[in-house]
């Protein structure tokens, strides 16, 4: 059983974990700054595809956090990452943000909307009804579906929006076609996270504020979990899974440490 302190590698979530709408939660400055002086190799990741990373890190620069833009992991790189290996050099329609076409320019993929090998789905602001019949019918002619992420809402200042889910499953049901969901919580996304900093699963652990996300995925890959009481999960939730994360902590001010000795309690 693996222990807080022999933890050499870690995964945590954005959103409720290191920041609140664009405020830094307690502590998120001080353990990314940990996390540097100590050389420990670390992504915060996104189901978020809108954003490249390096506009993550220039909002997260904003906020007052020091995260560079190769230690960002989104479920658009994540997307990528995946359908370069199963085909590389290949085409997709893409309904989606810069965040998400430029992850698959730099995989090599090519835009179409000719005959195209996929059909990738991810989040954006301005969902076309024209682009959704599009999608429908290069899936009936034989494109395979692939969705960022499962997020059938996410928030902003007006309250929850449609999501990537939500248009996953209006094309879903117009085809009778489910798509391969890349993002959390498919465990996949963090084994592509942990392929690209070199971590290993068993010295590696994942932070997240959302049960049904990150610590699913989490246990499903094999990694250390921890659920921050910051965000979405509380004890009530918490209560009604069948798993539980390895630790819960009331936020990421509890990994701070001025003696790595004490890293081990809480």
């Amino acid at each position: 059983m693996t222990r807080r302190d022999e933890i050499e590698c870690w995964l945590t979530d954005m959103d409720g974990v290191l920041v609140h709408e664009n405020s830094p939660l307690p502590g998120a400055a001080a353990l990314l700054q940990q996390w540097a002086d100590a050389g420990t190799p670390f992504l915060v990741l996104t189901n978020n595809s809108i954003f490249t990373p390096r506009d993550l890190s220039a909002r997260l620069r904003a906020s007052g956090l020091n995260v560079p833009e190769e230690r960002i992991w989104t479920s658009a790189l994540a997307t990528a990452d995946f359908l370069k290996s199963q085909m590389p050099g290949g085409t997709a329609f893409v309904i989606g943000e810069v965040g998400l076409t430029t992850a698959l320019h730099e995989a090599g993929f090519i835009m179409t909307e000719t005959n195209p090998d996929y059909v990738v789905v991810g989040e954006t602001r301005n969902y076309s009804f024209e682009a959704i019949t599009k999608a429908i019918r290069l899936l009936l002619a034989g494109a395979r579906f692939i969705a960022t992420n499962p997020d059938a809402t996410g928030p902003s200042a007006d309250g929850p929006m449609p999501a990537t889910g939500a248009i996953a499953a209006l094309i879903s049901k117009a085809t009778g076609m489910e798509p391969y969901v890349v993002g959390k919580p498919n465990p996949m996304m963090f084994r592509s996270a942990m392929n690209k900093i070199g971590a290993h699963s068993e010295n590696t652990a994942m932070i997240g504020d959302r049960m049904d996300t990150d610590i699913v995925a989490g246990i499903e890959a094999g990694l250390y979990t921890l659920l921050v009481m910051t965000g979405i999960s509380d004890e009530a939730e918490v209560s009604r899974y069948p798993f539980r994360p390895d630790e819960i902590i009331s936020g990421v001010d509890k990994l701070v440490s001025a003696e790595p000795v004490e890293s081990d309690e809480i």
